[in-house]
């Protein structure tokens, strides 16, 4: 399914991009990606969306992630839990180089509410 949602795909740096149901690590919908492996990036950061909501449970922390970002040496990814359902979340992949991580994040934020899940 090719994710059409607002305008991810003209995000500068853009690599690729997809919707994750964080139970089962399964994507959505997804775009881009090229040599990217989003199926297998998406599944692993649903490990990290599951890890990083059993220690805000563990620490009694009374809130909610507004998003993750994992700096590689080239890329930023970053993943963005749906408000209306925290179960699933935008996953965005950038290159490091070509990217604003200010404005990406904005962009997600604007993506996000454009979503009904």
């Amino acid at each position: 399914m090719a994710l059409t949602i607002g305008t991810i795909s003209e995000i500068d740096g853009f690599i690729g991009g997809a919707v994750i149901d964080s139970e089962s690590g399964m994507i959505v919908a997804s775009e881009g990606g090229g040599n990217f492996d989003l199926e297998v990036a998406g599944a692993a950061q649903s490990q990290v969306v599951k890890a990083e909501l059993a220690a805000m449970a563990k620490l009694g922390l009374k809130d909610t992630i507004e998003d993750i970002l994992i700096t590689l040496g080239k890329q930023y990814h970053l993943v963005r839990p749906l408000a209306k359902n925290p179960q699933v979340f935008l996953y965005l992949v950038l290159d490091k180089k070509q990217a604003s991580l200010a404005l990406a994040r904005i962009a997600l934020k604007k993506i996000e509410g454009t979503l009904d899940i």
